[in-house]
Formats: structure tokens, sequence, C-alpha cells
């Protein structure tokens, strides 16, 4: 039996809801994951530090105790975020970002940054205090096709961006494409991004095998072979530029198995398993310790965690559905089998 002992990582993007959703999954996270950084698109979002505390009371909450597990809280930017919450977000010791949703971009963003040169006093604000900005990295122009949205972002938008303010610490969150990776790592130091598990694992035709496959949908959408490799590249290259973010997204099954249904997988139950078995499958096991333990706390300014896990080279089937609230949902690759599992 292969087994691999890594220190305690972070999920540094993370989607949990909020109410009987949030208490039926975080504690798939609070069994891999030391702290993870909570996205704010809730309904209504996370606009001020207060809401930011009222929520991170409520994750913890939810945690069973047997868990040592600490949210690291977002706010969400609007057109019209102030420096002084800014500041206030900034002199607290739970809020480490901002996040940018373009408006209509994906799940719960309707309140979103509608034009990026709108936010301004809150990006300076930012820039002087150290808080990062944690971007969605895709417009929202319907005239641009959907697998060329985050290339056309780069462009369009964050170029400019890092130009207007070149002191202000980005995350490019869960990048999807050559473009992304390569635009990444020739920015300065302050530019940094996340990578899912199924961005380094899928690629787009993983959404039409043998018909549609709801549950492998997401935003930033699956891209093509050549992405894959370039992100699977990047995060198993052992930059320091590049680390773990699920970006693990739950939605009941049924607002998934629709006519219109929900961007995001869920990813959770077996994150660390999915990003070992990418690893392992290419020699690189080696390098996945610091990929999601090390280089997002240095980034974020924080300790590494104490204390290890354990993974083991032993399949075990993944369940069908996973208790979600009232109703279930159907978590990544589901009914499959995975090579890897966490040693309880």
């Amino acid at each position: 039996m292969q087994t691999l002992n890594i220190t305690k990582p972070d999920d540094l993007h993370l989607h949990l809801r909020d109410g009987a959703a949030l208490a039926s999954i975080v504690n798939h996270t609070a069994a891999q994951f030391t702290r993870a950084i909570i996205m704010p698109n809730l309904r209504p979002p996370v606009l001020t530090t207060a809401m930011a505390l009222e929520y991170k009371q409520q994750i913890l909450d939810c945690v069973d105790e047997q868990y040592s597990f600490e949210p690291l809280m977002t706010l969400y930017l609007t057109d019209n975020t102030s420096a002084e919450e800014i500041n206030t977000a900034a002199k607290s010791d739970f809020v480490k970002a901002l996040k940018y949703y373009p408006a209509g971009a994906t799940t719960n963003s309707d309140q979103g940054v509608t034009d990026i040169r709108k936010p301004t006093v809150a990006l300076e604000a930012m820039m002087e205090t150290g808080l990062p900005l944690l971007v969605h990295g895709e417009v929202t122009d319907n005239s641009v096709d959907v697998f060329d949205r985050e290339a056309v972002f780069i462009d369009k938008v964050l170029t400019p961006l890092v130009k207007d303010f070149p002191d202000l610490k980005i995350v490019f969150e869960h990048i999807t494409t050559r473009a992304a990776v390569d635009f990444v790592l020739s920015a300065n130091a302050n530019i940094v991004a996340t990578i899912t598990p199924q961005h380094i694992l899928l690629n787009r035709n993983d959404l039409f095998k043998g018909g549609l496959r709801p549950h492998n949908y997401c935003l930033p959408i699956l891209k093509a072979e050549d992405d894959r490799l370039a992100v699977q590249e990047a995060a198993t290259s052992g930059n320091a530029k590049f680390f773990l973010g699920t970006d693990s997204a739950p939605h009941e099954r049924k607002n998934k198995e629709t006519g219109c249904g929900c961007a995001g997988i869920f990813s959770a139950h077996i994150a660390l398993e999915l990003y070992a078995e990418a690893f392992d499958a290419i020699g690189k096991l080696d390098k996945l310790e610091a990929f999601a333990s090390h280089y997002g706390a240095d980034f974020y300014g924080l300790a590494h965690n104490e204390g290890q896990i354990t993974l083991i080279k032993e399949a075990f089937e993944i369940p069908e559905t996973i208790a979600f609230g009232d109703s279930v949902l159907v978590p990544f690759r589901a009914g499959e089998t995975s090579s890897w599992q966490l040693k309880k």
C-alpha cells in the first residue's frame, strides 16, 4: 500500500452556502483542511465585516467538535464598496480578501461589479492595506464565446487592472486556460492563481460523454485538452504562484438536472484524493504538499498548519449522492472509484 503524509492543507477557494445546506456539507471540508477561504456569494451577499463575522460564526456552529477548522472570510466587492469598509476589514483578524464577481458571471453574482473602473476607491484602499482581490476571471459580454471569456478577461480587464494598481495583490481564481497560466507566470509576484481538481482532470469533452453531463458543468467552463495540460503543468510544477483552491460549489440535484442547470461542481467529499490522483498520474506526488499546504498560506501571510494528514492509495467507491439540507446533491465522480482515500 502506498501512503502519502503531508502537512494539513488549506482550501483557498470554497463555497459553503448557509442554513441547512451549510450544516450538511461543511464537515467534508473540515475533515481534510485546517482552513478555507470562504466565498461571499450568498443571498444576500456578505458585503460588510460585520456580516462576515456573523457568517463565520454560523460556519463554526456547524463544524463537528472533532475537527479544528478556521473559516477565512471574504467580502463581496460591489461598485459601491467604500474605503472605510476596506479599512475595517483589514483591521479585523478574520477577513482575508475581497471577491470580485463580474455582474452576472456565475451563481449569485447579480450584485457584482458592473465595471472594474467603478470600485476604484476600494481597490486603492486594498492596495494600501494589503488585502488581496480574488478575481472570477470571465467577461460576461454575450458576444464573446463562452470558451473565450477567460482569455478576453485577461486582455480587457485584468491587464489594465494590474497596470492601474501595480501593488494590488490578486488571486486569479480557478484558472482554466493556457493563456491564464502564461499571464500569471509573466506577472509580478503579487499575481497568483488557484487551481481546481476538475480543471486538472477534465476537459470540455467531459461535458458531453454519452450525453450532456450537468454535474461536470462549472464556471469558468471546462476548456480544451491543451488548456487542461497547461493547468495540470502549472499545478504540478512546484511554482509557488499556483496553489490549491477547490471551488467546491454545492447545488441541489434538481437544480443541476434541469432545463437551466446551475454551474458548480461539489468536490469537497474527496478533494485531496482528487489532487493526489492527478499528481500521481504524472509522477508528481512530491509536489502536492507545497501546492496544498505551503504556497497559499505563504501568499496570505499565514503560518503553515501543524500536524499532518495521510492519504492511502487504496480504491473506494464514491457515493451516488450526498445529503444537502433537506435534499441531496450529486458529488464529483459520483458512482465511480477513487484510487486514493484519506486515512481516517
